[in-house]
C-alpha cells in the first residue's frame, strides 16, 4: 500500500473540518452578515490551499535532496 503524503491527509482533514465548523455554526451565528460569513469561509480555503502548496514544495525539496545523497552515494561506491 502506498503511503499518503503529508501534503493530502492534513489537508483532507482540515477541509472536513473547516466544512463542518462552517456547516454547523456559520447558520447559529446571528451576530455578523451573510458576507461576512462567505468572506470568512473563503479566507479559510485560501489559507488552506496556501497551506498545500507550501507541503507540497518542502515535499518535493526533501525528494530532491534524498535523490542527490543517493547519487552522491552511488558516485563514491562506483569510485572506490
Amino acid at each position: 500500500m502506498k503511503k499518503i503524503k503529508r501534503s493530502v491527509w492534513i489537508i483532507v482533514v482540515l477541509f472536513i473540518y473547516i466544512t463542518a465548523m462552517c456547516a454547523y455554526l456559520a447558520p447559529r451565528n446571528t451576530e455578523i452578515s451573510n458576507t461576512e460569513k462567505i468572506v470568512t469561509v473563503g479566507a479559510s480555503y485560501v489559507v488552506l490551499f496556501l497551506l498545500w502548496l507550501v507541503l507540497r514544495r518542502k515535499e518535493r525539496i526533501k525528494e530532491r535532496r534524498m535523490n542527490e545523497e543517493k547519487e552522491r552515494q552511488n558516485q563514491n561506491q562506483d569510485k572506490n
